[in-house]
């Protein structure tokens, strides 16, 4: 299937509007100026007489967000999250395309869920939505799904997120496949055996908590053993959710030996460490992999940087509440981040001078659509419309409002951010405004 074809998203009504003075910033594109920018019809450019006109005079506008790398609980846990409250979530925090895991009950790991899926999303996805099948039937670990048929039915990529594929020999047969299937392989990297009762990272704080550590190490030694047998076959693997600064060490040595290798870093992990974790609130505080050291923060955010990370990602992985108000060890691992993860980065690396705007705009926008090879979002004249439109200085409070997403377990429940997006149009349409 053609590529461009992977995303789905409901049928609307085309946007029409200007937005003047406003300053248009798309790095990858080489764009970053004052300037007006016109939509007619749901595509960039044109005639603005008789538009409507939106007065953009310290306003930023960026092409949309794109997010490799969620989770829409469909099927199984709709009443946690859906396809419609999932989009609607990415909408309010300026995305215009994402890409669901397919850990789902059952597992998205055949030719009939995906098509289901995929219908869903073309009534309720209001921007592009894209679904990513196992490698393994039912996310086993031992047997290949159909990978060529998944692929020409419109799979964004194959992954068994939430598991790792432990086995090498079968994780071997999934690169060697990938070579006719042509699908991205997204890799949650864990060593289940160094992990195992684990619910926050091994180190100091879990020993003071009395909490089960998960180690640094269970992570770069899954990734170690990756790269290495996708340098032997020559095939292309995406590494999801880092953590920890021993797997950056690894991703860095692969690039440099011409290994086929992108990787993805969260919101929570630039932001958060494990002595963020003394409250024991599993709401907000306990996910997989877990929040680490401020030794690792600090590598993470040099990668992102230097581009050994390639792109941002948020793990939006939302939970009914019941779920999370059992003891920390006892709950499930995951947290939201679709509605948070521009403004929480934005004031707490931006402003700070942490993080420079350029490459965080470039980091959620192109870098994150071509690690699952999507199509990339821009401003350039004649492009389709798919962008956020930001009120950089507007202050917010989390959850004050409520949630476009069904889940409230946000990481960054409560905090007190700058920036909030005000118009996203994905697809030609508006998705959302506030």
């Amino acid at each position: 299937m053609n590529r461009d074809k992977v995303l789905v998203q409901r049928p609307g009504p085309r946007a029409s509007l200007v937005v003047r003075n406003a300053r248009l910033l798309d790095p990858a594109s080489g764009i970053d100026i004052t300037d007006d920018i016109v939509i007619r019809d749901g595509y960039i450019g044109g005639d603005p007489t008789g538009l409507e006109e939106i007065d953009g005079t310290g306003l930023l506008v960026v092409p949309g967000f794109v997010d490799p790398h969620v989770h829409l609980r469909t099927p199984g846990r709709e009443d946690t999250e859906d396809i419609g409250s999932g989009s609607r979530a990415a909408a309010a925090g300026g995305y215009v395309a994402i890409a669901a895991m397919p850990n789902t009950d059952p597992p998205v790991d055949d030719a009939q869920d995906l098509v289901r899926l995929r219908e869903l999303a073309a009534r309720d996805a209001v921007i592009g939505v894209g679904f990513i099948c196992a490698i393994t039937k039912g996310q086993q670990g031992s047997e290949l799904t159909e990978a060529a048929e998944l692929a020409e039915l419109g799979a964004a990529a194959l992954s068994d997120d939430g598991h790792p594929v432990s086995n090498a020999a079968v994780f071997r047969r999934a690169l060697q496949y990938q070579h006719l299937a042509k699908l991205p392989l997204a890799l949650h990297e864990e060593d289940i055996d160094l992990s195992a009762g684990g619910a926050m990272h091994e180190g100091a704080v879990s020993a003071r908590l009395g909490v089960g550590g998960i180690p640094a190490v269970s992570e770069s030694v899954a990734v170690a053993r990756d790269i290495a047998l996708a340098s032997y076959e020559d095939a292309r693997i995406h590494i999801c959710h880092v953590s920890a600064r021993q797997t950056v060490d690894e991703v860095r040595l692969g690039k440099a030996r011409g290994v086929h290798v992108t990787a993805e870093v969260s919101p929570h992990h630039l932001l958060l460490v494990d002595e963020d974790c003394e409250s024991l609130d599993p709401a907000t505080r306990k996910m997989n992999p877990p929040l680490r050291s401020t030794a690792d923060r600090d590598a993470l955010l040099a990668a992102l940087i230097d581009g050994t990370i390639d792109c941002i990602a948020t793990d939006h992985a939302p939970h009914g509440a019941s779920e999370k108000e059992l003891p920390f060890e006892e709950a499930p691992f995951g947290v939201t981040g679709l509605e948070t993860a521009f403004a929480s980065l934005y004031t707490h690396l931006v402003l700070r001078g942490k993080l420079p705007l350029e490459i965080l705009v470039q980091r959620m926008t192109a870098d994150a659509a071509r690690v699952l090879e999507l199509p990339v979002p821009t401003l350039t004249e004649g492009a389709v419309a798919n962008l956020a439109v930001i009120d950089p200085t507007a202050k917010w409070v989390v959850g004050a409002d409520g949630f476009q997403s069904k889940s409230r377990n946000s990481a960054f429940l409560d905090a007190k951010l700058v920036g909030e997006v005000q118009l996203t149009i994905a697809g030609g349409q508006i998705a959302w405004r506030r």
